[in-house]
């Protein structure tokens, strides 16, 4: 861990930490990738797997840099640059050229929007022939196509760069994304609804900073940020826990750089003091989680080093995307970011239509369920019902699956979500499966109509550790982490437990809670509950439509 100042418990009555922390963490990860630079100052090479792009020496300076630009941008000392300006002059003939769809163009804008941070203190310094091959490296970023999703932000940003700095360049990709929003905040990364933490740390990210340094009106950046944030910083419980959901969850903290963005804009639904608060619960849990390696470097995993975490795409630099995170640093030390009083974040639940999803937070754990975000059928890090802050996806025994006929869930077709005060609800058909999730108060209830006949089995949150089957019901419990439990309601007959041998990343192996039966008349519902609170379950009324009722008469019925 790195030398940081001591806590303030009155400013930061929940982490502690304060501005100070924040800088002292971007100036320790910066000193630990020191004996790592190249000579020539151009590239960063850590020890550790390469990715399949091997560009990982460019991943390493760009992704720092973003970490030195943040800092020098925001008051930081202006030293931080130095490595970085050096490494300049001999880049653009040792960096691997920008090609279509190569990771040049991904670590390009990350370069471009350092320039652009710190344009007086170093791209206006460099000399006229530096700039021109660097101008020149940058600028293959606009001819050449990227990867069709968010990688059309990256020519966004490499453009606006060379446009500011009096090069003639086309910041095009903004029209791009257009096709891909869909409402409430959320854009698809790409035309597969793939809605994950892309949305945060690219998706609104990149425009919002592209009009901020340009000096444009935000417009609908600015609206669509604020709208998502609403739901978003559900997604994050009190322990700085960040949802488990989608790819390239290595880049950990970089999850809160959105909720930076939005206080730099006024863009935001939450109280400074909340911003900072969630922001600096993630950094920490992070860190104390065990994200560093014994010589203070981001590891490849997620809490410590974890192979299931990772795409072939990772590298041993990627995980310095998490440098996003520190676009916090643009906010001055006078900001009410940094000096009202840290607050916990907004808990509740909402349901949210258009990517087809419910987000609910209750303080201890933080739940999305999930009926629209899907990247390829068969991907657990899209296709399972639920995902959250403590559990992740298992490998071999699926938690949070559904089966008919020994089916499990295929291409998901969004039919909708509501919501009625503190009931929510969203539904999808996925072969010849019609599900619904309904949450109330921790509580998820889980419905799905199949063909009469059908042998179901509904798995719950896996957890390490242990557990144990009572009756129709299935209970787990491992010190650290919170209580899993499974009811069957309706259509189930048997209840037991399996074991993931491989775990999650929370912890190897892993226990799956079970339900299995035959679902008579076409109905299967059951009851899945992720933490320690114990609430009134609804009686189900089961004919052509299927009827919830609580025991305070609060009643739901499945959409016609």
């Amino acid at each position: 861990m790195f030398v940081l100042p001591p806590e303030d418990r009155s400013l930061s009555p929940i982490t502690g930490w304060t501005r100070a922390h924040w800088e002292a963490v971007a100036d320790g990860l910066l000193a630990a990738v020191e004996p790592y630079r190249s000579a020539d100052r151009a590239e960063v090479v850590l020890p550790g797997r390469e990715s399949w792009s091997h560009c990982d020496g460019l991943e390493g300076y760009a992704r720092t840099f973003l970490l030195a630009a943040f800092r020098v941008a925001g008051g930081g000392p202006a030293g931080l640059l130095e490595p970085y300006r050096i490494g300049l002059e001999a880049g653009p003939s040792v960096w691997p050229p920008i090609t279509d769809r190569s990771q040049s163009m991904v670590e390009a804008a990350s370069i471009a929007l350092c320039l652009w941070l710190t344009r007086e203190r170093l791209w206006d310094t460099l000399p006229a022939a530096t700039q021109d091959a660097v101008a020149g490296w940058l600028s293959g970023a606009l001819d050449h196509e990227p990867v069709d999703n968010n990688w059309w932000l990256f020519p966004v940003m490499v453009g606006g760069f060379l446009s500011a700095a009096g090069r003639q360049a086309d910041p095009r990709g903004l029209e791009r994304i257009e096709e891909w929003y869909v409402g409430e905040g959320w854009y698809s990364d790409g035309a597969n609804r793939s809605f994950d933490h892309y949305n945060g740390w690219a998706m609104h990210l990149y425009p919002v900073l592209h009009h901020l340094l340009s000096g444009r009106e935000q417009g609908v950046y600015g609206t669509r940020l604020r709208e998502f944030l609403r739901g978003y910083a559900l997604t994050f419980d009190h322990g700085g826990g960040m949802l488990y959901h989608g790819r390239s969850l290595t880049y950990r903290f970089g999850s809160v750089s959105s909720l930076f963005a939005g206080a730099l804009i006024e863009a935001t639904p939450l109280r400074p003091g909340q911003t900072r608060g969630i922001a600096s619960s993630v950094l920490r849990h992070f860190l104390d989680a065990g994200a560093l390696s014994p010589e203070g470097l981001l590891t490849l995993g997620y809490h410590g080093p974890h192979e299931p975490s990772l795409q072939p795409y990772s590298g041993y630099a990627s995980p310095y995307w998490a440098s996003k995170a520190f676009v916090g640093l643009l906010l001055p030390p006078e900001h009410p970011v940094w000096t009202e009083a840290e607050e916990r974040g907004p808990t509740g639940v909402l349901a949210l239509a258009a990517p087809g999803m419910i987000v609910h937070n209750t303080g201890e754990v933080a739940r999305l369920i999930n009926h629209g975000s899907q990247h390829h059928s068969g991907d657990p890090l899209y296709d399972r019902f639920a995902y959250s802050t403590r559990t992740g996806p298992t490998a071999g025994v699926a938690d949070n699956d559904f089966t008919a006929g020994g089916v499990t869930r295929g291409k998901i077709v969004p039919l909708g979500a509501g919501q009625e005060g503190e009931l929510a609800w969203a539904g999808s058909a996925s072969e010849g499966v019609t599900s619904f999730s309904v949450v109330r108060g921790a509580t998820e209830i889980r419905v799905h109509r199949v063909a009469g006949g059908s042998a179901v089995t509904q798995t719950g949150w896996a957890i390490p550790g242990d557990g144990q089957a009572d009756g129709l019901g299935v209970t787990l419990r491992s010190q650290g982490h919170p209580r899993s439990r499974l009811v069957g309601l309706y259509g189930y007959a048997r209840a037991s437990v399996a074991r993931a041998p491989e775990g999650t990343a929370f912890g190897a192996p892993a226990t799956v809670p079970v339900l299995e039966g035959v679902a008579a008349d076409g109905w299967a519902v059951s009851a899945a509950i992720l933490g320690e609170h114990d609430e009134p379950l609804p009686a189900v009324e089961a004919a052509e439509h299927l009827t919830l009722t609580w025991p305070d008469g609060v009643r739901w019925t499945t959409p016609a």
